[in-house]
């Protein structure tokens, strides 16, 4: 798959997560041991949202950052957005789903006018997009001026000495529990791979910066496998 780029990465991507939908959220606590609402936490105190806000999670999947949203922020319109219609069925179908607005769209190409979000995330998105400059782009013209972004992704982990254990896990226990849970160990084959293939979270910070972000900051989870960024649009809000 790593060769694939373009439009045959994105049919690929969504054909994947199209199979594995139903089992996506049991499997995601397993692989982080549960630590995966903790940063969704930590990414969404990062929006800082006011009352009654406009919030859009890019590439939204089943909706565990859409949900989350709301439980934090009640008052608030939240729009989760995703390319994959079996992910959407899934979240539209757990409870709360209809506390949501579901919309099925490409993260590169969002179906919303310019500055009318108070605020955006995306949680395990910018990996998964064939360009992440226009998907950060796109982010930033949906938001109004002032207000902030955030993201929660995987980053490759550092060299040290806990590179080998870290590469075991990826390599050899979340295949197996894709294959043991989901009955697909090629998509977590994928998903592991896709990691160490991903921007440093260095170099993803810059490309928040190239997109029109300011005030721009990032810190790391899980053994340095997962980054968290944010940034603000300038203006006034």
């Amino acid at each position: 798959m790593s060769h694939l780029t373009g439009n045959e990465r994105a049919r690929y991507v969504r054909d994947m997560f199209g199979r594995i939908a139903g089992r996506y959220d049991l499997l995601n606590r397993v692989m982080t041991f549960g630590q995966d609402r903790h940063w969704r936490l930590e990414a969404i105190r990062h929006l800082a949202l006011p009352d009654n806000s406009r919030v859009l999670d890019a590439g939204s999947g089943t909706g565990d950052i859409a949900f989350e949203l709301k439980q934090q922020h009640p008052d608030a319109l939240v729009v989760a957005s995703d390319f994959t219609l079996e992910m959407v069925l899934v979240g539209k179908a757990r409870e709360g789903g209809d506390q949501v607005a579901w919309v099925i769209a490409d993260a590169q190409c969002l179906p919303f006018a310019a500055g009318v979000f108070d605020g955006a995330i995306s949680g395990f998105l910018l990996r998964n997009v064939p360009d992440v400059p226009q998907t950060l782009r796109e982010q930033q013209r949906v938001l109004k001026a002032g207000v902030r972004v955030a993201s929660v992704d995987t980053t490759p982990p550092c060299r040290n000495l806990l590179r080998p254990f870290i590469e075991f896990h990826l390599h050899t226990v979340i295949p197996l529990l894709g294959k043991l849970i989901a009955g697909d160990a090629e998509a977590y084959t994928y998903l592991p791979g896709s990691t160490e293939r991903f921007l440093p979270a260095e170099v993803l910070a810059k490309r928040f910066e190239s997109a029109g972000f300011t005030q721009v900051g990032f810190v790391r989870r899980m053994l340095g496998t997962v980054g968290i960024h944010w940034g603000r649009k300038s203006g006034e809000g």
